[in-house]
């Protein structure tokens, strides 16, 4: 309950939004939020881990497909949407020790990286990507889309032309 709230309030209202706020949209008191979440930051850190959790859990899902390549690029929209729309909250979740910060960036570009991994192959396997497209190519790419766009729509608009030249033939 309480990390929907959350999700939901940063959503509307960004990650600066009242604590007091989140623990009233969950039907709880303060002295739950406080005791699941001592810190905004753990709340913040909470909410983007589950969010992450989500797109990674969305690929395995994908892998399913009977298309690889539409699975990839389902997962590449999924991606960067996520990145255009939660950047704030990424940025917000910093505020804790360098250590603790650049282990939770490892982590979460760790199972962000393994489930591209993966959907990429598949798809290069089925001949429905172009072979020579390497995952550090396609996450730079992927990544340069989204911090381009000015918002989640232009972002994945910029994404759909590139997917041509992830698909077409090789030189």
């Amino acid at each position: 309950m309480l990390l929907s709230a959350a999700k939901e309030l940063f959503a509307e209202h960004g990650p600066g939004v009242a604590l007091d706020d989140v623990a009233r949209r969950a039907g709880l008191g303060n002295a739950t939020l406080y005791r699941h979440f001592p810190t905004r930051t753990d709340l913040i850190v909470a909410v983007y881990a589950d969010e992450v959790t989500a797109l990674c859990d969305l690929g395995a899902h994908l892998l399913d497909e009977p298309s690889p390549g539409e699975a990839l690029f389902t997962w590449l929209d999924a991606f960067v949407a996520h990145i255009s729309d939660k950047r704030a909250l990424a940025l917000a979740g910093t505020d804790t020790s360098q250590e603790r910060r650049a282990e939770l960036f490892r982590q979460w570009h760790d199972s962000m990286r393994s489930t591209a991994d993966k959907l990429l192959i598949r798809a290069q396997r089925a001949g429905e990507v172009r072979t020579d497209l390497t995952l550090d190519h396609l996450l730079a790419l992927t990544n340069a889309t989204a911090i381009a766009g000015a918002d989640a729509n232009e972002a994945r608009h910029l994404l759909h032309l590139l997917h041509h030249g992830f698909t077409g033939p090789t030189s």
